[in-house]
């Protein structure tokens, strides 16, 4: 088996990066794959929690990076009846307890066992983003139609091109379709045009998806959710599966606005 190694990232914090690797990956192992999803945010873990396993950990990835565990020791297997497990990030140490050959390594093996590896990147372009892309083959970035997200997305997808890694995907997260047919919200078109990288999709703004992190339960599980169907498309696409991505209504106003504000002629920040 080669599995794939997919970088999970964002510029900038809070645009819901660590839920969609949890989702992303609870739909791929739904969808019948073998995945183990890592958190590198160390320090500073959550994926632990938004997929309710934070009283299970017991080693984490910078233990196994220095050999006080076996990679299989680290693993905690989730609690539904899917192939799916969490190496969770160390809480007590910092970002330069790794180095990016250390999760190249790591990442290599697990390739071999595994049909997905999927990287929450942390927030920023610091360390844990350098160990982070270091070891991927893959990248998806998660963006929210907001400017300084958007400006924070076209800088890491400069820093990607950067580490070899071309052609990143992007995800366009917590989308509000009545501000988007008011025009107070960038569109899909919008952000594409300011990014020039292909989306891969698009998710609602939802409550459902607040509740189920606070649950430990991926959204991808409530079949109800408008969130947690658009993570199981993205997840089929992942896969290779070709769905068409959802229209959202043409709106006018914003993106000029948004143009005059950074003085910007339909392209965006130099990827620099």
């Amino acid at each position: 088996m080669t599995g794939r190694t997919i970088v999970i990232t964002s510029g900038k914090g809070g645009v819901g990066k660590t839920t969609t690797t949890a989702n992303i990956g609870t739909g791929l192992a739904m969808r019948g794959h073998k995945v183990v999803v890592i958190d590198t945010d160390i320090g500073l873990r959550n994926l632990d929690v938004i997929m309710g396993l934070e009283n299970r950990i017991v080693y984490d990835l910078v233990n196994v990076i220095e050999g006080k565990c076996k990679t299989n020791q680290a693993m905690i297997k989730d609690k539904h009846d899917h192939e799916l497990y969490l190496i969770p990030a160390a809480q007590t140490r910092d970002k330069n307890s790794v180095e990016p050959e250390q999760l190249r390594e790591l990442c290599a093996e697990l390739e071999n066992d595994f049909d997905y590896v999927l990287i929450d990147c942390p927030a920023g372009i610091e360390q844990g983003f350098k160990n982070a892309t270091a070891a991927a083959h893959e990248a998806i970035i998660v963006t929210t139609p907001e400017v300084s997200a958007i400006r924070d997305a076209d800088r890491v997808i400069g820093l990607l091109e950067s580490a070899g890694l071309h052609r990143p995907k992007l995800i366009i997260n917590r989308i509000a379709p009545d501000m988007v047919k008011r025009g107070d919200m960038m569109d899909q078109k919008d952000v594409e045009n300011l990014l020039a990288v292909d989306v891969i999709g698009l998710v609602p703004a939802d409550e459902n998806t607040v509740v189920a992190a606070n649950r430990g339960v991926p959204v991808v599980h409530d079949r109800k959710s408008g969130a947690g169907a658009a993570f199981m498309r993205i997840a089929a696409r992942v896969d290779g599966e070709d769905i068409p991505l959802e229209n959202l209504e043409p709106k006018t106003g914003l993106f000029s606005r948004f143009k005059e504000l950074v003085g910007m002629n339909g392209r965006a920040y130099s990827h620099a």
